[in-house]
């Protein structure tokens, strides 16, 4: 199976619906499978206490305003389904509550993402499995109980899945990375496991495919100097059709593991292997 690539737009579309639309472009014409947005019913995540506390930002003085001036509704989801078609690329989205799956349901998604911060809440877990839909799970700020327990929702709801292994620091130092936890879920699990990536640069994405991640996630943005706390940690355009094309290169690269003579390495066998006794 190809290595499944997620341009997670989140929320650096800055609440203008054209900002995403450019990013979809980005995405689609560097070879990415799908994008990703963020859906948050904001009463229902945020205390009124920290809407209420104050904050500077383009939309207002309050957290409220800032959280508000980021969120897009049912307008702005109708036109990112559209065009997403229109320009032939995957979308989904990782739902914060659960008013926020339900409205997901609207639309014809192949795919849910469990964020890090939502793995504990097994009712919401159940919640998503229940769809039957494949879902990547984030693994972010977890410990093994918590995975141990969302492998075993899903495994006993019937409802394919994928790990992704996480570090949810934004943005990731390289050394941070912990790489080889890939192998480590993949062997204790046995599912697959992929990769969402929160670093600054590439090098750390190109290690975790030839690891053997089987999707990989990260944070796009048009500039990683716009106003927003994801834009430092994601990839620009140019980055972003590097990254595309050198993971599919990895991919590609790594084989299947088996150790034997090539058909194309018999001739020169022969050749460079004639002077030796047989």
């Amino acid at each position: 199976m190809s290595l499944f690539i997620t341009a997670e737009i989140g929320i650096n579309h800055n609440g203008d619906i054209n900002m995403a639309k450019r990013l979809i472009d980005v995405a689609k014409d560097c070879g990415c499978d799908a994008v990703k947005f963020q859906k948050r019913t904001i009463d229902l995540v945020y205390s009124k206490e920290l809407l209420d506390a104050p904050r500077e930002s383009p939309w207002g003085t309050t957290q409220r305003e800032q959280k508000e001036g980021l969120e897009f509704g049912k307008d702005e989801y109708d036109e990112i389904d559209r065009y997403c078609k229109e320009r032939g690329i995957e979308w989904y989205a990782s739902a914060w509550d659960m008013e926020s799956l339900q409205f997901l349901r609207h639309y014809d998604l192949a795919h849910h993402k469990i964020a890090s911060a939502m793995i504990v809440w097994e009712d919401f877990l159940k919640a998503v499995a229940s769809e039957g839909k494949h879902t990547f799970i984030s693994t972010g700020m977890c410990e093994v109980n918590h995975i141990d327990r969302a492998v075993e929702i899903f495994k006993e709801a019937n409802c394919p899945f994928e790990l992704m292994h996480c570090v949810s620091v934004y943005p990731m130092e390289d050394e941070k990375a912990n790489l080889s936890a890939i192998v480590t879920l993949r062997e204790r699990y046995g599912c697959d496991v992929g990769y969402s990536g929160h670093e600054v640069g590439l090098a750390v994405s190109y290690g975790a495919v030839a690891l053997g991640a089987t999707s990989l996630e990260r944070h796009i943005t048009l500039d990683r100097a716009l106003y927003g706390s994801d834009q430092a940690a994601s990839v620009e355009p140019g980055g972003l059709r590097m990254l595309v094309g050198a993971v599919r290169k990895i991919e590609l690269a790594r084989g299947d593991g088996k150790i034997g003579m090539l058909p194309e390495e018999e001739p020169i066998a022969k050749k460079l292997r004639a002077h030796i006794p047989v």
